[in-house]
């Protein structure tokens, strides 16, 4: 069987979405925790376990779950607490954690609306929940299969699936603008010329070669400094703030 998570594993480092996404998401973390260092942070799907250590980390002390045996394979050897659980039934008690994050998950779970109230539920009052997920139908390609996606949002549809699990949105934003041709035309491409056939990998994980993977990376590190002052209008991505009500 396939295992989308290799391929991440190894892109995670270097590949420019990676390093765009983590130069839009650092300044929301920053903001969150304000002069706090000793947040409770659970990490809802944390795949790989690479945003424990390399994101979460410097604010507190993160935990994560994550439903494939393959990801916590890889997790535990960050050595931050990760444990097997679903989405749909986080096993920590209500009120727990100051932030919950979720990376690239919500997409690929079919009751969105239930993994988000379970999230809401362990968060406690007055705290915060972080979103990264797929945004626009019209950008679903190969990518979208390999990993299940069944649902792709808009900034207002994301925003009331937020609302609709009882958390106040405090922003929506959408992320990689400068991406969006690009993958535009690979996408529309796939779907022309897939023809019945399963995607055998994610080829959006490969790493380009490096004078394009540097290029690519100065290019959505540049838009993400821009975008904390100037809201893009297209994205390929949606990044979602929202708080529990105290």
């Amino acid at each position: 069987m396939h295992d989308p998570l290799g391929p991440t594993a190894l892109a995670e480092a270097t590949h420019f979405w990676f390093r765009g996404f983590r130069s839009y998401v650092a300044p929301v973390l920053r903001e969150i925790a304000g002069s706090r260092r000793d947040l409770r942070i659970i990490d809802c799907g944390c795949g790989t376990g690479y945003n424990l250590t390399h994101l979460l980390q410097p604010y507190g002390r993160p935990f994560g779950f994550d439903l494939a045996p393959s990801a916590l394979s890889r997790a535990r050897g960050t050595g931050r607490p990760v444990v097997r659980a679903s989405i749909g039934r986080i096993p920590f008690a209500s009120n727990t954690f100051d932030l919950a994050t979720s990376f690239d998950v919500l997409q690929s779970v079919p009751d969105d609306r239930a993994a988000l109230r379970e999230i809401a539920r362990v968060v406690k009052p007055g705290g915060h929940v972080l979103l990264n997920t797929a945004a626009f139908e019209w950008l679903r390609g190969d990518h979208s299969d390999v990993w299940v996606e069944v649902h792709r949002y808009t900034p207002a549809q994301a925003a009331a699936v937020v609302s609709a699990a009882g958390l106040q949105v405090v922003r929506t934003r959408l992320l990689f603008a400068s991406l969006v041709p690009m993958i535009l035309a690979v996408r529309s491409a796939q779907r022309l010329l897939r023809t019945g056939r399963d995607p055998q990998g994610d080829a959006d994980m490969a790493v380009p070669a490096r004078p394009i993977n540097a290029a690519l990376s100065w290019m959505v590190r540049g838009e993400a400094a821009l975008a904390r002052h100037v809201p893009l209008p297209i994205g390929s991505s949606l990044l979602i703030v929202a708080r529990k009500a105290s």
